[in-house]
């Protein structure tokens, strides 16, 4: 097993390595890309300007009952990075998967890399939506980074049900419609391991907390959250 595993890991590069080169990632008008920077939440991760230089939590995130340790991205959900995540997630450019990886390495080694970690654990998508998307974008981005940095992917955790899309909710509405959502899979054992979850974009939290609430409540030590952007 473990031979047939590293032998579609170098078939996935060989398939990045020519749709890149295939289809090259394209200059692009929109806005460059803006990093998120300090002064943030240190909860949710979420960037506040005239705000004394010292450590806080916002209000949403005092009012929240969080199972994650920390959230942290590496840009706002704007310009370029929209454009890309976008373009990667409903539009098939999978030309955008090396440039969204570097972003993610890019958030990783200045947000997680001071820690050890056992896994990346990508947020899983229902049945049905992968297969007709064909890839779960947090998978293809936690496979990515693991390679980059040297870190094995877990997919210890299942979507049981479809949910409706997030687009469009309020922060309660989202936490509403992830309540019941995963489940840790069978002949995972995450018990005291430290666990950072990955997804392509944090909103309001809600569906990296339900992801986080099942893997805490199986026994899960240090558990955070790491995606490229922030909205």
């Amino acid at each position: 097993m473990a031979i047939l595993s590293k032998a579609a890991g170098r078939v996935r590069d060989w398939r990045d390595v020519a749709l890149n080169l295939a289809f090259p990632f394209p200059e692009s008008d929109e806005a460059t890309p803006k990093s998120i920077a300090p002064p943030f939440c240190e909860q949710c991760g979420y960037p506040y300007e005239h705000v004394p230089d010292a450590p806080f939590v916002c209000s949403t995130c005092a009012a929240t009952d969080w199972f994650f340790a920390w959230a942290r991205a590496g840009y706002l959900t704007e310009g370029q990075v929209l454009e890309s995540v976008v373009g990667f997630k409903y539009k098939d450019e999978f030309f955008r998967l090396d440039q969204l990886a570097g972003w993610l390495a890019e958030a990783f080694d200045r947000h997680a890399a001071a820690k050890a970690w056992d896994a990346l654990v990508p947020v899983p998508l229902y049945h049905r939506r992968l297969r007709s998307r064909g890839f779960n974008q947090a998978r293809e981005l936690a496979n990515a980074l693991g390679r980059r940095r040297g870190i094995p992917v877990w997919s210890c955790l299942r979507r049981l049900c479809e949910t409706p899309s997030q687009t469009g909710l309020d922060r309660r509405e989202r936490r509403e419609n992830m309540r019941g959502a995963f489940a840790v899979k069978g002949g995972f054992d995450v018990t005291g391991r430290r666990l950072l979850l990955i997804d392509d974009v944090f909103t309001t939290g809600a569906t990296t907390n339900a992801c986080a609430h099942v893997l805490a409540e199986a026994g899960a030590g240090r558990l955070a959250v790491l995606t490229v952007s922030r909205s």
